[in-house]
């Protein structure tokens, strides 16, 4: 069975992780070139793989037609994986939070400042571009997203320029006022318009957000024995992963008389996760888009799940509570 033209990061992590014995359901939440589907199938899984990306989707009828039933691809984001699957449908779940290479080097979906292209970064192709945005939104707003989603120190400049030079309409005007804002030395190898358009993509596609209603949904989804695996790419979303397992496995820190107990309401709903793990030097040789993952896996209990974050504690500012202050 084979994927599309894509690297698939941390693969024999993840498919150790997982455990497939065939005949298992096991859910691809982020099916993107198709590189975690494609090894599931081959372990003799039954596959369930979800993207928001039609044109993803699309790309992948050959491979669905090989997989002869056992692949079904649903144009949906992964936090609708327990509306369609149903309570305990799946013996595994796997997500890689990263972007396909097809994503990232095509020029039409506007995710990269390396070459030219229509400043949209949608992958579901509805809702507001990041053209619509930064055109219309205020300069505070637009630095508080700048800063809090891409760690950018240089945020309140940035947003200035983009509102005093606006509109904008490609991703090659936006990286170029960037860098000429930023003027960052030359034999330093990060592009300044890196953490921008990241926290940008963020933002549009509401990634946090979906993350963390991921995650509930997986928790759903899971059998008990069922195993999660998460792969991420930047600190916001590992922390979301991190505190979400800590949490729904009952192994967060007791509290102190400056920060109550915050230890389960019920019995926990994952078992104590494995230590995270990081890609080894060769895969980082050979496949550079892997040096800042961190997998992250989990088992679930017999515990029946916890439903929605807790509004106190857990909610949505799970990714953004280290981060939330103004910047200089």
């Amino acid at each position: 069975m084979s994927a599309l033209s894509h690297i698939p990061v941390m693969l024999d992590d993840v498919m150790a992780a997982l455990a497939i014995t065939p005949g298992d359901h096991v859910v691809d939440g982020t099916f993107g070139g198709g590189g975690y589907a494609a090894a599931m199938l081959a372990a003799g899984a039954r596959v369930t793989g979800f993207d928001r990306d039609p044109r993803a989707i699309a790309r992948a009828d050959a491979m669905v037609a090989d997989a002869a039933g056992r692949l079904r691809l649903v144009n949906r984001p992964f936090a609708a994986m327990a509306d369609t699957l149903g309570e305990g449908a799946a013996d595994g779940v796997a997500l890689d939070l990263g972007f396909s290479s097809i994503q990232m080097d095509d020029p039409s979906y506007g995710l990269s400042f390396q070459s030219d292209g229509p400043l949209d970064m949608r992958l579901s192709g509805e809702g507001e571009t990041a053209a619509d945005f930064l055109n219309c939104a205020t300069e505070a707003e637009i630095a508080d997203v700048l800063y809090r989603y891409g760690d950018e120190q240089g945020s309140r400049r940035i947003a200035r320029a983009i509102v005093a030079d606006r509109p904008f309409t490609t991703t090659a005007e936006l990286a170029g006022l960037i860098r000429r804002v930023l003027k960052q030395p030359r034999d330093v190898k990060r592009d300044p318009a890196t953490r921008s358009f990241q926290a940008i993509r963020i933002r549009v596609n509401d990634e946090l957000g979906e993350l963390e209603r991921g995650l509930v949904a997986a928790e759903a989804v899971l059998k008990p024995g069922g195993r999660l695996a998460v792969v991420s790419f930047h600190s916001l979303e590992d922390r979301i992963v991190k505190r979400f397992l800590a949490e729904r496995s009952g192994s967060l820190p007791a509290g102190s008389r400056h920060m109550p107990e915050a230890g389960p309401l019920q019995a926990p709903s994952f078992e104590r996760p494995d230590k995270a793990r990081r890609p080894g030097a060769r895969e980082i040789e050979a496949n550079p888009r892997s040096r800042s993952a961190t997998l992250r896996v989990a088992r679930r209990s017999r515990a029946p799940a916890w439903g929605a974050l807790r509004a106190a504690g857990s909610g949505s500012d799970f990714g953004e509570r280290e981060t939330d202050r103004w910047h200089a």
